[in-house]
């Protein structure tokens, strides 16, 4: 039987509350006192001193993408919540922290206030999309997009496959700030995007580029990744989701190459496996960058398009985004990401 690992601890250090998500401390007992982390549009702020329940079960499991607790309730403070006045699409659906909110398919077709263009709509034919499987590619591919077509709006959409809050990427802030991204939406069970919430990502990339203006757009997971070694059982799949999504709509897709030339784990070496599966099983072809030098593997080589775009990679170290791929040096694997950038500005043809 599963059952939620909760524990019970006191607020010991809080960090500003002024974002959508809160860096603490928590003192658990037979634990100590131990990072976590506060959806504050959910579960609200909390200060020192608070009486918190938090989830302890990913730091207790030492997974690296999860070295912190999640605070489920704040109840010194957190119990007075009224949700969003006229929502009632639910996400974490009948999960302990389901809430409802307003859906971007719904405030599709208003005053178009938000677009980049007034009056300007564009066909989905006219705006690529660059399909990730692993969050750590996309600050390398928005800089890219950057460098290449400076003043493109370039918008992501978030979907399950790794951390579903959408506040838990500081990338995403960080991308937002220097201009990088246009916009942030969630989609399916991933929430709480900086300009809405999609109950599909469909929903997300039509409203996107009808309703935000977007010139491209990029689709992935949130930071972290699920994973079981085996072949479709990895976060990294969500990627053939989204790329099938895509096409169905009109979009040229260009897919982010998952590659490394230093991770430990052999499947990953070279262009990885999760690439390797999403390539064979795509209904349709897709776009496909890789650096120079590097060879498309032979059974998708005829059934993609292959393009070999320049990557930037000392450009890239000198513009101070992460630059380390789960703490290692791996200069491939973020040369893969930005000729996916490259490729999808459309300074480079198949």
């Amino acid at each position: 039987m599963t059952r939620l690992v909760l524990r019970r601890g006191t607020v010991v250090e809080a960090g500003p509350a002024d974002g959508p998500e809160q860096r603490l401390v928590v003192d658990v007992p037979g634990r100590g006192p131990r990072p976590a982390v506060g959806d504050v549009a959910l579960v609200g702020a909390g200060e020192v001193g608070d009486d918190v329940v938090v989830n302890t079960q990913a730091a207790d499991l030492a997974l690296g993408s999860g070295g912190f607790d999640v605070v489920h309730v704040n109840l010194s403070r957190g119990l007075g919540g009224a949700g969003v006045p006229g929502a009632h699409v639910m996400k974490l659906n009948y999960a302990s922290l389901q809430h409802a909110v307003v859906p971007v398919e719904e405030t599709a077709g208003g005053d178009g206030g938000a677009r980049a263009v007034e009056g300007e709509e564009r066909s989905a034919a006219e705006v690529p999309v660059g399909v990730f499987g692993l969050h750590g590619q996309l600050p390398a591919i928005a800089w890219a997009v950057g460098q290449a077509a400076p003043g493109a709006r370039l918008g992501y959409v978030q979907t399950p496959g790794g951390a579903l809050p959408g506040s838990h990427s500081r990338v995403v802030r960080e991308l937002r700030e220097r201009g990088l991204l246009a916009g942030h939406l969630t989609a399916g069970a991933a929430y709480g995007g900086a300009d809405g919430d999609a109950i599909t990502t469909a929903g997300a990339l039509d409203h996107g580029v009808r309703e935000l203006g977007w010139d491209a757009a990029v689709v992935g997971p949130g930071p972290g990744i699920l994973g079981s070694g085996s072949a479709f059982g990895h976060g990294g799949m969500v990627a053939l989701e989204s790329a099938h999504t895509a096409l169905a709509l009109g979009h040229p897709v260009v897919l982010c190459a998952r590659m490394s030339g230093s991770d430990p784990r052999p499947r990953h070496r070279g262009l990885s496996h999760h690439t390797a599966t999403v390539l064979r099983l795509l209904l349709r072809p897709v776009v496909v960058a890789l650096p120079a030098g590097e060879a498309p593997p032979s059974e998708v080589a005829g059934a993609h398009g292959w393009v070999f775009p320049p990557a930037d990679l000392e450009g890239y170290a000198a513009s101070g985004l992460p630059a380390t791929s789960m703490g290692r040096e791996d200069p491939l694997f973020f040369a893969a990401a930005l000729v996916c950038g490259m490729a999808l500005t459309g300074s480079v043809g198949p």
